[in-house]
């Protein structure tokens, strides 16, 4: 299905709500059981572990940060349609291959080719751009984060249960399950997508690839020609690397400090992504709308300051979900910078500046893993008299309270009035499922 206007925004908004939901459902499924499938491959070293977990995950990101670009451009070329499926396809093969993984290299292997595959939110966030007007772009954006939450409520919950359950049946094999049903889930969302997701970029708006855009470091040089985009950049950067401590440290961290095994782990992410839909996809459009996206962003900054700083000293499992309650709020950022964003980018080039954007993080996710995981590592060493295990979360606080002042900074000139109280971009009852 190519080309002309989009005559319904809100099925469209569905489609790829949907269509990120199951993504994102794949992806929480293996999040609980991977820490523990590199463990039993290095022989259940805890250093060794949380490095390599680092390595994992930074390598994931380096390939997005080497493709995001390229496919970005690519979606400005021949429309979002073509890169979502083909990323889905990719990502479904690749969880096949890391379910069967002998050792830890295939391992290494798979994340290479998840990465170089994982262009979904790039190309999504250029979708949302492409339907949605600049003043309910707020809203729009908040429609991935819900997506991202209820992926998170159902995938670890349903990953932790599985695994838990397939060790007691299979013995270590259980832990690779979720990997096959994460295949079984993302090949089913392309098969949806070949059907359903309808595209978004009108063939008047295309315009021819270049290498020179798709180029990752001149990609993000690009940014320069919008000067508040390229401040908020940098605000980019920052909150993507201190939300790579997630991936990378929540499982050891959880399980060194609180016992935690794959079902804790399970539940308190799919707690996470309640909160994270109920304010993202109810919420978000909401706050912002009151607040106006300047505020809406320097708010959400405030309070994930808090809750990083929250997880690092919370002194139980009770703490850490009281401290998750109010994190959850902090997700109005996003939206609110992506709301900016976009409305500084010409229709045109809403793919170019996501890709960018996308290597901004990607480079974050290069650096965060390893350096959150050599940090625990450090501070959990039998070497070390003391152990200080969140040491790494009030790092990522400090870091966080530094993205709120960039954010203030970029945004000095611009005007500080709200929208209309308590408008709604869309009506209530076409709002996704929270």
């Amino acid at each position: 299905m190519d080309g002309g206007p989009m005559s319904q925004r809100q099925p469209a908004i569905v489609f790829i709500f949907i269509t990120l939901f199951l993504d994102i459902f794949g992806i929480g499924l293996i999040v609980p059981v991977l820490p523990g499938l590199v463990e039993k491959m290095v022989g259940g070293n805890e250093e060794t572990t949380s490095h390599m977990v680092g390595w994992l995950v930074a390598l994931y990101a380096l390939m997005q940060f080497l493709f995001s670009p390229v496919l970005g451009s690519l979606s400005d070329r021949f429309g979002r349609r073509p890169v979502i499926l083909l990323s889905l396809l990719g990502s479904g093969l690749d969880y096949l291959l890391l379910a069967w993984a002998p050792s830890l290299w295939w391992l290494f292997l798979g994340r290479i080719i998840s990465g170089i595959t994982a262009a979904n939110f790039t190309a999504a966030s250029a979708y949302i751009a492409d339907i949605t007007p600049p003043e309910k772009r707020a809203h729009g954006f908040g429609i991935i984060g819900a997506a991202f939450g209820l992926g998170f409520i159902a995938g670890p919950a349903v990953g932790g249960l599985v695994s838990e359950y397939g060790r007691h049946l299979m013995g270590d094999y259980g832990l690779r399950l979720p990997f096959i049903l994460a295949a079984g889930v993302t090949l089913l969302n392309w098969v949806y997508g070949v059907f359903v997701l309808p595209e978004s970029l009108t063939k008047e708006n295309r315009r021819p690839f270049h290498w020179e855009s798709a180029h990752p470091i001149k990609s993000i040089k690009s940014l320069s020609r919008w000067p508040v985009v390229l401040s908020l950049s940098g605000v980019h950067f920052l909150m993507n690397l201190t939300h790579t401590i997630y991936p990378s440290l929540w499982v050891l961290y959880t399980k060194k400090r609180y016992g935690w095994g794959e079902l804790d782990v399970g539940l308190s992410l799919g707690f996470v992504g309640i909160m994270s839909a109920i304010v993202q996809g109810g919420l978000a459009g909401r706050i912002i709308g009151f607040l106006g996206d300047r505020r809406g962003l320097l708010l959400g900054f405030a309070l994930m300051t808090v809750a990083m700083v929250g997880y690092g000293l919370a002194p139980n499992g009770f703490v850490i979900y009281v401290v998750m309650f109010v994190g959850a709020f902090s997700g109005i950022a996003g939206p609110a910078a992506q709301a900016i964003i976009t409305k500084k980018v010409g229709a045109t080039e809403q793919g170019e500046v996501q890709g960018a954007l996308n290597s901004v993080a990607s480079v974050a996710g290069i650096v965060g893993p390893i350096v959150w995981t050599w940090m625990f590592a450090y501070s959990v060493s039998d070497e070390r008299k003391i152990h200080v295990p969140g040491i790494a979360f009030i790092v990522a606080g400090i870091l966080t309270f530094g993205a709120m002042l960039l954010g203030r900074w970029a945004l000095r000139g611009e005007k500080i009035g709200a929208a209309k109280a308590l408008e709604t971009p869309f009506p209530l009852r076409d709002d996704p499922p929270a």
